[in-house]
């Protein structure tokens, strides 16, 4: 039974998307549920990864006294105990009203072969036996809660089990003596096995499970800077039709985490539970992201006339900029520019019903490129824009549709005299609007693949963009390798 603690965490954590310790009672950046329907499918896949692990188990000796009628009473034990074969038909897993979840586990059977002696003063017997257990029922009632740390708790609230019959033949020396009181024999037997599978159970989950929860990570490595915290914030919530994790969600610098000035707001998640699971990802995940990669330099770029297409009509060189410029090209005449872009604060992406956004500031610093390899700066610039964007999915891939707002140019310096930055602001829109966004959207029409979880495919895929927090629908297919 110590498989039961096993298998289950396994299938609940690949479909719940499993968990710097935080203070628990903040709102949640991102939330996990997993409805009814994904519980029963959890359910049904746990059942068969136990009924293969319970072929792999040995179950432990147990050892008793029995009566035989003219001879007395005798010790006995029954050891080397191998589960042979099992056949589990009929498993639930449901949520209970605050306090976690319900596992049953009926109309099931096991076959077990070992060993058995028999003792008394003055014989010994031994020999194997085959026993039949029928009609298996088991319940257990697993209340979920949280540390201080963010990681998962979990304890075995109440648990009990039934046996509908018990059918044990033994072999070996006398056992056909033994066989004549097969029914004393099976009693035991069955009031054995009903005490030791909630026994076996209750210490799986304080000795297996509960110890396997602590050793959860609650942070992850992005890449060599950027980690993300996915603490709990609170207890997992368990309602009649679902149970919602709520992870903290923050984006940190690996390096020098500190507290963050942004606040995760409010989910008011809608009450769907057609679909098994349900993702809530809040603008407070994208917008710690952006803090980080801010501040590590890397909204930041620097474009030449080589990183330019061929074809295009606009190239980074003093002749190309002299509508811009009329003096550039006369005291820099036949050179290549190089435009250095920097973001003085980290953008912030913004959600509201069926759209997403986000408002672009840089600042634009121009330079020479002269040809003893130094650089002369030029002019500086501002650009401002929008960007908003839609979002689709399907079973296999996101796409998306760019809705460009207006790039507005604005001189901060000039060390080259005029410059004409409406016209260049004129000329940005016109290419961004009909070269650069369609070529954006092209891209995006074809889509990207979704990511494949470890031994999961998601589909049916539904988004919905609420105020403040994006909101996906899935059902799940576990992957069998």
């Amino acid at each position: 039974m110590g498989a039961l603690a096993r298998a289950l965490p396994s299938i609940l954590l690949a479909l719940l998307l499993t968990s710097t310790p935080e203070a628990l009672g903040a709102n949640p950046g991102l939330v996990a549920r997993i409805t009814d329907k994904g519980l029963e499918y959890a359910a049904q896949e746990g059942l068969l990864a136990l009924q293969s692990e319970l072929l792999r188990i040995t179950l432990p000796d147990f050892t008793g006294d029995l009566r035989i009628p003219h001879v007395g009473r005798g010790r006995y034990e029954f050891h080397s105990l191998n589960i042979h074969s099992c056949e589990l038909l009929h498993s639930a897993l449901r949520p209970v009203p605050g306090q976690g979840l319900s596992l049953s586990i009926s109309d099931s059977s096991i076959r077990v072969q070992g060993r058995w002696k028999v003792r008394k003063s003055f014989f010994k017997l031994q020999g194997s036996f085959d026993v039949s257990v029928k009609g298996i029922s088991i319940s257990v009632n697993l209340l979920l809660g949280s540390e201080s740390s963010g990681r998962p708790t979990v304890t075995a609230s109440s648990c009990s089990s039934d046996i509908a019959d018990v059918e044990v033949d033994m072999s070996g020396d006398l056992g056909w003596l033994l066989n004549l009181f097969h029914n004393q024999i099976e009693s035991k037997f069955q009031k054995v096995l009903e005490s030791r599978i909630c026994e076996m159970i209750q210490k799986s989950v304080s000795s297996d499970l509960q110890p396997y929860l602590q050793t959860l990570p609650v942070t992850k490595e992005i890449d060599s800077f950027a980690g993300i915290d996915y603490s709990l914030v609170e207890d997992p919530r368990a309602t009649a039709q679902m149970l919602e994790v709520m992870f903290k969600g923050e984006i940190f610098h690996r390096n020098h985490r500190s507290p963050v000035t942004l606040l995760a707001p409010v989910m008011s998640l809608p009450e769907e539970h057609n679909k098994m699971v349900y993702f809530a990802i809040s603008d407070y995940v994208f917008n710690t992201a952006s803090l980080v990669y801010h501040e590590e330099g890397y909204l930041n770029f620097s474009i030449t006339d080589d990183m330019i297409p061929p074809d295009s009509n606009i190239r980074l060189t003093t002749k190309s900029f002299r509508p811009f410029v009329p003096r550039l090209a006369r005291l820099y005449p036949n050179m290549n520019l190089e435009l250095q872009g920097s973001v003085p604060s980290a953008p912030l992406l913004n959600f509201s019903p069926g759209n997403l956004s986000v408002d672009l500031y840089m600042e634009i610093d121009a330079f020479v490129l002269l040809p003893s390899s130094s650089k002369e700066p030029v002019f500086r610039l501002s650009v401002a824009t929008n960007v908003s964007a839609i979002l689709t999915f399907n079973t296999s891939k996101i796409t998306g549709f760019l809705k460009p707002g207006k790039v507005k140019v604005e001189l901060k310096e000039s060390k080259v005299g005029l410059f004409n930055a409406e016209l260049l602001e004129a000329l940005l829109n016109y290419y961004i609007l009909n070269t650069l966004y369609p070529k954006f959207n092209d891209k995006l029409a074809e889509g990207f693949p979704l990511p494949l979880l470890k031994c999961v495919q998601l589909y049916d895929l539904g988004l919905q963009i609420h105020k403040d927090f994006l909101f996906l629908g899935a059902n799940v297919q576990y992957m069998r390798v």
